[in-house]
């Protein structure tokens, strides 16, 4: 009998429990995104479904044209990106080697793969201190005067800026014109013959040429506090005459640095200005120093980039406000301009996918917050 009460004294609560949410949908599931190689062979979704642009921001790679004709390296951008960056097809050198000769093969594979796949397309980079030939400087065989070199970067502007227009919604306009140093400008051929009026004619001529563009000016480095004030005060006179929209900071960090608070501190002040922020060419080398020897990839190594990689990403998500668009400089490890930078024969492992394409300990750290 007693047995009896107790079961019929427990039923209410049963039923209580059942019904405390008061008609509303069931909860949320758990969080059910992959953590290990098999279970991401059992779904599709990649980078750019956890990280949609409503929600948090767009997520880009950089790629050079073949990665358009390898079918493993297609297949694996169309499931993780939804912005693409052309890393060198649309650099000067690319694209007018020689005055009045456009090269625009390489660079419509890769902006026709991006339209053909709904992703947004980053033009990168209109002026740059290198690779850009030699003949933009010279006239006869003497350094060019300051009307001609600007004339030839307007003309250079406007035949890439015109042809792409309406499929390359943001472009790198300028990039990395501050010195690293003491001085405000780098001591490049552009500066040495037009100072800084080349970097605000460049931005002039891309708000002309194409006024629905997203305008960044793009730098290394640009956490460091020296530097950032040094481009945040450029950035102010861009604005002032609205030639800029964003800042593009690159993402060449490694696995101790930046601090994330010297991170926020320029997330901070760059949109102070008013301006979106891009991440523009993310890499975590696993090498602090410059001159560390070669290391395997072990699970030291291994371990300490995925710590890295949830930091940092932790950082961009709590500032989604103002970043706009992440983007990776590099596919996977083999394709990364750090393997053999800046000690030769080194290979390094900064990106989210292995030589064979899989995703390793840092992805799943990035995917699941």
């Amino acid at each position: 009998m007693k047995r009896f009460k107790l079961l019929i004294l427990a039923l209410p609560f049963l039923s209580l429990s059942a019904c405390d949410n008061n008609g509303d949908e069931p909860e949320e599931p758990k969080n059910t995104r992959p953590r290990t190689l098999e279970e991401y062979n059992l779904t599709t979704d990649g980078l750019k479904d956890y990280f949609t642009a409503d929600d948090f921001f767009d997520i880009g790679v950089a790629i050079e044209p073949a990665s358009v004709d390898n079918q493993v390296e297609a297949n694996l951008m169309k499931r993780h990106f939804s912005s693409i960056t052309a890393e060198n097809a649309m650099k000067w050198s690319s694209l007018q080697p020689t005055e009045g000769t456009f090269r625009f093969t390489n660079a419509d594979k890769i902006v026709n793969f991006a339209s053909n796949n709904g992703m947004k397309m980053r033009g990168h980079t209109l002026v740059w201190h290198s690779q850009c030939p030699d003949w933009v400087f010279q006239d006869n065989g003497a350094v060019a005067s300051k009307e001609l070199v600007l004339e030839r970067m307007r003309t250079h502007i406007t035949e890439v800026m015109t042809r792409y227009k309406g499929k390359v919604d943001t472009w790198d306009v300028v990039n990395e014109a501050i010195d690293d140093g003491s001085n405000t400008y780098r001591s490049s051929k552009w500066y040495g013959i037009c100072g800084e009026d080349f970097i605000f004619e460049a931005f002039r001529t891309a708000r002309q040429v194409d006024p629905d563009a997203k305008l960044f000016y793009n730098d290394y480095s640009a956490t460091n506090p020296t530097k950032r004030e040094k481009i945040y005060t450029l950035l102010s006179r861009l604005k002032a005459e609205g030639l800029v929209d964003g800042m593009g900071l690159q993402g060449h960090w490694n696995i101790d640095a930046p601090a994330s608070e010297t991170i926020i501190e320029a997330f901070n002040r760059y949109a102070s200005l008013g301006i979106k922020l891009h991440i523009t060419e993310l890499d975590v080398s696993v090498y602090p120093s410059n001159s560390d020897p070669q290391t395997d990839y072990n699970t030291q190594v291994e371990l300490r980039l995925k710590t890295s990689y949830a930091r940092f990403f932790n950082l961009f998500r709590l500032h989604k406000d103002k970043i706009t668009n992440v983007t990776f400089w590099g596919l996977a490890d083999q394709h990364s301009w750090l393997n053999g930078w800046p000690v030769a024969g080194r290979n390094n492992y900064p990106l989210l996918f292995d030589r064979q394409y899989n995703p390793k300990a840092a992805y799943f750290s990035v995917i699941n917050f």
